[in-house]
């Protein structure tokens, strides 16, 4: 889904950096840089513009970028960015506070304040995923979000985990989208974003409704994929899991899986699983039968059924078909 914008190995070592500072100003924001190498800079940048907010993928060497008073009077787009670090040390300071950063942790700043941020790689690149979202479109009082400019907030539990599962997924998605896809995914993100933050703000029963029950879906979505091994899992263990009846759950899936029933998704999420597993050569050894039980499908029959259904072909065969494409590949 991201686009390559910058390459530092596409150009000229001593082009490198100056080609760095005028991506990042037009990609994300003018920023000042320190960077003590420049000889042995290198940076990526990819990103996809949603409309309403701005999904950028960076890897970069060891830098200093410093967002000044000046450059805010020069322009400031009056954004809230949110960063998840995918990997590297990482620290920013911003409105009197600063925040020692790792791998998987998530962080809000402004780019109305003036900030520093300090990237360690000591081996290889470090790494990001960035998204800006305007300030206006996130409906929580702005001096208590302000609060948390700055501050580490940890990515392994509740609305955090799901915001970093789908930060993660957009930056390493190659799926093509039509536009219509891609207002969903707008929204979706800036849903999660308003959730999160109102979490860390306290003030859930600020965020409107419909933000509420979209990020509500999501975690059930989320709550289903790491249990589709379960065998017990359904639709009344779902709505028990997240104290919800079972005529919430089946409206929650009414209203935002466009048509697809809690079963079915289930069963579609299964059914891609061992899809996948069928296709990995470490696993030929494995039987399809047990393929099929590690996904929740206890009877065979029923899964060939299903499989063939769904992608025109039995099991067996598909699992036969990538074989031998991926054997012709290594030839």
């Amino acid at each position: 889904m991201l686009e390559k914008v910058f390459d530092s190995q596409d150009l000229p070592v001593p082009d490198r950096v100056d080609a760095w500072r005028e991506v990042t100003a037009l990609a994300l924001i003018p920023n000042e840089f320190s960077i003590d190498r420049a000889a042995d800079f290198g940076a990526s940048l990819h990103a996809v513009d949603l409309g309403v907010a701005q999904v950028i993928s960076l890897t970069y060497a060891s830098m200093t970028s410093r967002r000044t008073p000046r450059l805010i009077r020069r322009s400031d787009p009056d954004m809230y960015a949110v960063g998840l670090i995918l990997r590297g040390r990482q620290g920013i300071t911003q409105e009197r506070r600063e925040a020692s950063l790792a791998t998987g942790d998530l962080v809000v700043y402004s780019t109305s304040r003036p900030y520093e941020a300090v990237v360690e790689a000591r081996q290889g690149r470090a790494a990001s995923v960035v998204v800006q979202i305007p300030r206006a479109l996130v409906p929580l009082p702005a001096d208590r979000v302000e609060r948390t400019l700055a501050t580490r907030m940890p990515s392994q539990e509740g609305i955090g985990r799901l915001l970093a599962g789908f930060l993660t997924r957009l930056a390493t998605d190659t799926t093509h989208y039509r536009a219509a896809d891609v207002q969903r995914l707008a929204d979706i993100l800036v849903d999660l974003i308003t959730a999160w933050l109102a979490h860390h703000i306290d003030a859930e029963d600020r965020t409107p409704a419909e933000t509420r029950g979209q990020v509500q879906f999501l975690q059930i979505q989320s709550f289903i994929r790491r249990n589709l091994d379960d065998i017990g899992l359904a639709p009344a263990t779902i709505a028990a899991a997240h104290h919800i009846s079972l005529r919430t759950l089946h409206r929650l899936f009414q209203r935002h899986a466009h048509g697809t029933t809690v079963t079915s998704y289930i069963s579609r999420q299964r059914l891609e699983h061992a899809r996948r597993d069928l296709a990995d050569p470490r696993l030929a050894a494995r039987p399809v039968h047990a393929v099929a039980a590690r996904w929740g499908f206890r009877r065979p029959a029923d899964f060939t059924r299903a499989f063939r259904t769904a992608y025109g072909t039995t099991p067996t065969d598909h699992r036969r078909a990538c074989l031998r494409a991926q054997s012709g590949t290594q030839r």
